[in-house]
């Protein structure tokens, strides 16, 4: 019973502090969040965007990359499939999720202006 006394009197009067206190030790969880927002769940969402885009424009003549690294040019497209020509009269079938993005092997580098 002597206690009881107590404890009514010391919940009465720390609200304020108890919330501000709560609302300082909940900040740092709230930063490391949203750190691992901005360095690594956006960007991975928007390159897992981008990458989609890249499947969806493939065209026919395409010179591509797969995941496994083997170059190629597009020959024929399916939904699910795609036909890519890696020598003269050597075709392989990859899916088009193993496409990993558009070759610029074998193209000219672009020239730098100098001023």
């Amino acid at each position: 019973m002597f206690f009881e006394g107590i404890a009514w009197a010391q919940a009465a009067g720390a609200p304020q502090a108890s919330e501000a206190s709560t609302l300082l030790q909940m900040a740092p969880i709230v930063g490391v969040i949203a750190i691992f927002y901005f360095l690594l769940i956006r960007p991975q969402t928007q390159k897992a965007k981008e990458h989609s885009k890249m499947l969806k424009d493939l065209k026919r003549n395409d010179e591509i990359v797969t995941t496994g690294g083997i170059v190629g040019r597009i020959t024929e497209l399916g939904d699910k499939l795609v036909t890519v020509e890696i020598a003269p009269n050597v075709r392989i079938r990859v899916e088009r999720p193993q496409i990993a993005s558009i070759s610029s092997y074998g193209k000219a580098p672009a020239k730098k202006d100098k001023e």
